[in-house]
């Protein structure tokens, strides 16, 4: 029994040490060892919790091979902490800490770990489903940033199909930046839609409205709409960035700028995931009579696609 005690003290030991500094791989073995778990029983606790994970990618995770990234993984982690019994987000902050020369991806990544479990809240409330019936065939977004250098609105005009019948609306997100008031939000439906049900959430600055169709649309129909969100709420804006669950058709991004609060760099970017770095950057040159930079990507793949700029 002493011996076991002992082993017990320097499991936790260790734990402890793991919480502290990381990383998050050796974080999550050190926790799996103390509670002395086989991943079989993990992998059952997870699926109690309505979440799947097969047994490799659990022991890809402990061994640093592979790092949860995408929404269902990152509900994972947070179930993981609640089964093996440690503080909450303790798991979540190690995904989030930044590397040398990533510190802005590692921001964005926390905030979208913050929201995902928001997200998939507001969505439940406005009875969505994970599939909203819509394939996009085009995504054009205007972002305009105003004189005290904040979001000051969105505009988006969407191209789908849709893939089964009776669909009817279409769920828009907006993700404000930071110290976005989500309730001082307002949501315009601009062509061939009109605006349903709001939700938002305060902490995050999340916001989804529901835009209602006036048809039902068919397998195989396509269909354009138009809608816009007002914020202004916010601190100052510094990036714009679109996530994608799967590839889609062409997604083009114009951001522009009042004449009061122009930009010193303006570049694009992209993320594989929400926890990769960031790659594929470019400078883009602020135009002189519109002040705005775009990019335009035909077909986008699953990951982020997003603009950044710098005030000085």
């Amino acid at each position: 029994m002493p011996h076991a005690t002992q082993h017990a003290d320097v499991a936790t030991a260790d734990l402890d040490s793991a919480l502290r500094g990381g990383p998050f791989h050796v974080a999550l073995r050190a926790a799996i060892a103390a509670r002395g778990l086989p991943l079989q029983r993990v992998q059952h606790h997870l699926s109690r919790h309505g979440v799947k994970v097969g047994v490799t990618s659990l022991s890809y995770w402990q061994q640093g091979a592979r790092r949860p990234q995408r929404p269902e993984s990152l509900r994972a982690v947070r179930a993981l902490e609640e089964i093996l019994e440690l503080p909450e987000e303790s798991l979540i902050r190690l995904l989030a800490e930044p590397d040398a020369g990533q510190r802005s991806a590692a921001r964005s990544y926390r905030s979208l770990v913050e929201a995902s479990g928001v997200l998939d809240q507001l969505l439940a409330e406005l009875d969505c489903p994970p599939d909203g019936g819509l394939h996009t065939l085009g995504h054009h977004e205007r972002l305009r940033i105003g004189a005290r250098r904040e979001l000051a609105e969105r505009e988006s005009h969407h191209i789908v199909r849709a893939h089964r019948d009776g669909i009817d609306r279409f769920v828009a997100v907006h993700h404000g930046d930071r110290g976005a008031v989500p309730e001082r939000m307002r949501v315009h439906a601009l062509e061939n839609c009109r605006t349903g049900r709001v939700r938002w959430h305060r902490d995050t600055g999340v916001l989804a409205a529901e835009l209602l169709f006036d048809t039902r649309l068919r397998a195989g129909d396509t269909f354009l709409f138009r809608y816009g969100v007002e914020d202004g709420t916010a601190d100052e804006s510094r990036e714009c960035v679109r996530g994608f669950d799967a590839p889609g058709g062409q997604y083009a991004l114009q951001v522009r700028f009042d004449a009061a609060a122009l930009p010193v760099r303006c570049h694009r970017f992209a993320q594989h995931s929400a926890a990769a770095p960031r790659s594929g950057c470019q400078d883009l040159a602020l135009s002189g009579r519109h002040r705005s930079v775009h990019v335009v990507e035909p077909r986008v793949r699953a990951g982020f696609l997003g603009i950044g700029w710098d005030w000085e």
